[in-house]
């Protein structure tokens, strides 16, 4: 599905309706000319500068420098901005799913403290990832799997969320500073890893070396980072301040010398799994879809390939667009449809209530649930989370916060996902699991 569409949706979303101009492309407008078949599109290695990422064996990746997600973020949201019959929400939170006999109507939304319902012939899910679950992550600020989460809590399948990619060289930031993303373009390029003696060492872990699969890289940099102290991204055998100016400027803003190279560090990066869904993005439940990291398309298995997670969001993101577009429109009667019953009967909780249940979660993901896991650990976590989750269902009854919300669906992904590596005992891709123990009991699905 992912390949059959995926040039016809690049050239019509990207290059035509968007006009994203992507290395080797230097005239915006030679978009009208490509209007070929998708093949033709496709091969055309004098009009693009195709790059190549880890477990790549060809040169197929169109970027723009190693931004290439904020050159299509911005046009799509000035291209949305500008069309009468699209609204635009900001600052707005989904806190609830409205569901009545396995169909979903739409949402309880927040904004400035102001709560409604909005009732909808299809809600479509694209919430991103889970970052906010670990302490490093690659992930912007409230990643908190809300989508899972809510999807989740309304009966929807969820699957593959013991997948969790951990990108191999996030720079190495302090915590109390902002991390980025060193993109793997830059190794595909040429960078290598360096260990705090020195030494370059991925060539002892795969014959891929720096291009070897995302997991067995990162688990390899966290080897050497705890045995040596250190590792850094050597930038020395590419022209870097020319080919990827925006990282260098990171860099230069954080006083790093990249000239020495840029201590990194794994960090979470993306779910393989989530909400279970069918071609056209269907969830479980009628009239719910979702799209992008928050669902589980089966496109990524149990290790992503590097550059296909926008890609899927573009093909998936056309295909269940197209869908719910065709749904009937709106049918729900406010009064045949229950809607959820938020309270605010109690006083409100300390500022930092949230951000204290979210050290103690983040805290036991990253020891038990992270680059590694065993049976004991996964069963400390379940431990845990539970208690955890316990505290912040007590507070949502006669509470309600969008950092309470965010707070419930992170207990709920993070509960999720420790729950299913628990119940893999299989190292596959992402999960990998260090020891040979039996199943142990997951625990009930309402958790």
């Amino acid at each position: 599905m992912l390949v059959e569409n995926a040039n016809d949706a690049v050239r019509d979303v990207l290059v035509e309706t968007l006009g994203v101009t992507f290395d080797g492309d230097a005239n915006a407008a030679a978009g009208a000319s490509r209007s070929g078949t998708a093949a033709e599109f496709a091969g055309r290695d004098d009009a693009f500068d195709f790059g190549r990422e880890a477990a790549h064996t060809e040169d197929r990746i169109l970027h723009v420098g190693a931004e290439t997600g904020k050159h299509v973020h911005v046009p799509l949201l000035n291209h949305l901005n500008d069309r009468a019959d699209v609204e635009l929400r900001t600052d707005t939170a989904a806190l609830e799913l409205i569901g009545h006999e396995g169909r979903i109507h739409g949402a309880v939304v927040e904004s400035d403290g102001d709560r409604a319902p909005v009732y909808a012939g299809a809600t479509v899910l694209a919430t991103g990832g889970i970052g906010d679950l670990f302490a490093r992550s690659t992930n912007p600020a409230g990643a908190t799997g809300d989508g899972v989460a809510m999807a989740a809590l309304a009966g929807a399948t969820v699957t593959d969320a013991e997948y969790v990619q951990f990108h191999p060289t996030a720079y190495a930031a302090d915590p109390d500073e902002d991390g980025f993303l060193v993109s793997e373009a830059v190794r595909g390029e040429g960078a290598v890893l360096r260990n705090g003696d020195g030494e370059r060492f991925m060539p002892d872990y795969h014959p891929d070396a720096e291009l070897a699969p995302r997991d067995v890289v990162a688990r390899a940099v966290d080897q050497e980072r705890e045995a040596t102290g250190s590792v850094v991204l050597d930038v020395g055998p590419l022209n870097f301040a020319d080919e990827f100016p925006g990282l260098a400027e990171k860099c230069e803003d954080r006083g790093v010398d990249w000239t020495r190279g840029i201590p990194v560090a794994p960090a979470e990066h993306f779910l393989c799994g989530g909400v279970d869904v069918d071609d056209r993005g269907r969830t479980s439940l009628d009239r719910l879809y979702a799209v992008g990291e928050c669902a589980r398309t089966g496109v990524h298995g149990a290790n992503r390939l590097a550059s296909t997670s926008l890609l899927e969001g573009l093909v998936w993101g056309v295909r269940a667009g197209a869908d719910a577009a065709d749904a009937t429109a709106v049918d729900a009667d406010p009064e045949a449809v229950e809607t959820p019953d938020l309270l605010d009967r109690d006083p409100a909780l300390p500022d930092d209530f949230a951000r204290q249940k979210f050290r103690r979660l983040r805290r036991v993901m990253d020891e038990c649930a992270g680059i590694e896991r065993d049976a004991d650990d996964l069963n400390r976590a379940l431990g845990v989370l539970r208690r955890l989750k316990g505290e912040v269902d007590a507070y949502v009854r006669t509470r309600t916060s969008r950092s309470l919300y965010e707070l419930r669906n992170a207990c709920v992904t993070a509960l999720l996902v420790t729950r299913q590596a628990l119940a893999n005992e299989e190292s596959v891709g992402t999960h990998y699991r260090t020891d040979e123990a039996g199943p142990a009991d997951p625990g009930p699905a309402d958790d």
